[in-house]
């Protein structure tokens, strides 16, 4: 847990809750978090379903790792601290996004447990849905994909601290869901989505 550094600070409430932010929007929010590879499919599916969503005129923000480290986190390198931090700063924007009544669909490789179960503990503690989903591929699959050529430049050395090359990924042992993009088109991984946002009340506010 990152420490609190400023002092004399206190959480101010407002009059208008999460609640009455999710009745105006007819949704409740809620963070999918995406983790997986490089390559295995995160960024695919998240767009979309976010695409999904919206037509079913449910708002949606989602948080890419690419696009995270070119703003907010643009001070961060892959360092295992600098992996810590950029999951925890992630994790916080989630909660905000999540307090507003947003479906944040955030894909980060996020590749440490204890990260990602951090997010968790920070979304449940304040009574906030978190929805785990390992997108689950093969590292020789993710290789042969390698759209953003990485693996190759890892491979060379050119790129240190990679996961699945030379830095470990721990894969969840709890997630509410698993997805394998190699064996499952786009379309049925939306719809498993779909269906499990739906039986946890997320879609409809309950």
């Amino acid at each position: 847990m990152a420490e609190q550094k400023a002092t004399n600070v206190h959480w101010h409430d407002g009059e208008i809750s999460r609640q009455d932010r999710q009745r105006m929007l007819g949704q409740k929010g809620a963070t999918v978090w995406f983790t997986g590879l490089s390559g295995s499919g995160k960024s695919t599916v998240a767009v979309a379903l976010e695409k999904a969503l919206a037509e079913q005129g449910k708002l949606t923000y989602r948080l890419d790792g690419d696009n995270i480290r070119m703003g907010i986190n643009k001070n961060l390198g892959f360092s295992a601290e600098d992996r810590t931090e950029n999951i925890r700063r992630i994790g916080e924007v989630a909660k905000l996004f999540v307090d507003t009544g947003v479906i944040t669909l955030s894909s980060f490789v996020s590749p440490y447990r204890a990260d990602r179960d951090l997010v968790r503990e920070l979304h449940e503690a304040s009574g906030m849905d978190f929805i785990e989903v390992f997108v689950d591929v093969p590292l020789d699959v993710a290789e042969e994909r390698d759209p953003k050529g990485l693996y190759k430049k890892a491979r060379a050395g050119e790129i240190p601290n990679f996961t699945g090359i030379s830095d470990p990924y721990e894969a969840p042992e709890k997630a509410e869901l698993v997805l394998n993009s190699h064996e499952q088109s786009l379309e049925e991984e939306v719809a498993i989505l779909l269906q499990l946002l739906t039986d946890r009340g997320i879609l409809s506010g309950e």
